[in-house]
């Protein structure tokens, strides 16, 4: 569903007419905002007015002259606005994956692909000694919770299919599965208390957990001693 067209204004044939990284960066903003719009049937002014009930006005002809390639500055707040009132995140309008194929990162870099480009700008790429960040320790401890939560919710259901199978065959196996989910369970409040205690020697404060799973996960003996046993 790649686009080439107007769009988005990040193509030309003619070298010398390429615009300087600060303008294709607005040009791939104001070419999505203008696609969405478009594909959402409104009118520039329909905008505006979605804007406005956001409680960030950004008149209509601040959106034409936008789209139009007129406009010679596009602060951040106005692109979050811009991205809530078109029912879409902010990142996507920077970086509209499946509609422009590449985009240059930074000035005096080769385009790259524009997925590369947003995993990137969000952290999802782990480069230039990024590895061991806050926000990987704090992407790490959702993961662990989401993995904690799923695996209590197979333990659970493994016991109900234990509990009612009609014959031994059918029982092993619910315990078996029962057993391997609260080993996943017990490895997750692990990785938790890891995570978490990496968290804290920063000074940074963990992510809130409810009291009863606080309690099991965050022993106060617990010190982990290198960065290799997170293993996040």
């Amino acid at each position: 569903m790649t686009q080439h067209d107007s769009d988005h204004g990040t193509e030309t044939d003619d070298e010398d007419d390429i615009p300087e990284w600060m303008d294709q960066v607005m040009a791939t903003v104001a070419g999505e905002v203008r696609r969405r719009r478009k594909e959402l049937r409104w009118s520039a002014q329909d905008l505006a007015d979605k804007c406005e009930a956001i409680g960030h006005p950004i008149p209509r002809n601040v959106i034409a002259n936008m789209e139009s390639g007129r406009r010679s500055n596009l602060p951040l707040v106005d692109v979050m606005v811009l991205a809530q009132a078109l029912n879409t995140s902010p990142i996507c309008l920077i970086y509209p994956v499946g509609y422009v194929e590449y985009v240059q990162r930074l000035p005096l870099q080769d385009p790259t692909p524009t997925l590369d480009a947003l995993k990137w700008f969000t952290g999802e790429r782990a480069e230039l000694g990024a590895e061991d960040d806050m926000l990987r320790y704090f992407r790490a401890h959702r993961a662990a919770e989401e993995r904690l939560r799923t695996a209590g919710k197979e333990e659970e259901y493994a016991g109900y299919k234990a509990r009612s199978a009609n014959n031994a065959d059918r029982k092993a196996e619910a315990l078996r599965a029962q057993a391997h989910a609260a080993e996943a369970a017990e490895a997750a409040k692990v990785r938790l208390r890891k995570t978490r205690a990496f968290i804290r020697e920063e000074g940074v404060t963990p992510p809130y957990l409810l009291p009863e799973l606080a309690t099991e996960v965050d022993p106060p003996e617990f010190h982990p001693t290198s960065i290799e046993e997170t293993d996040v």
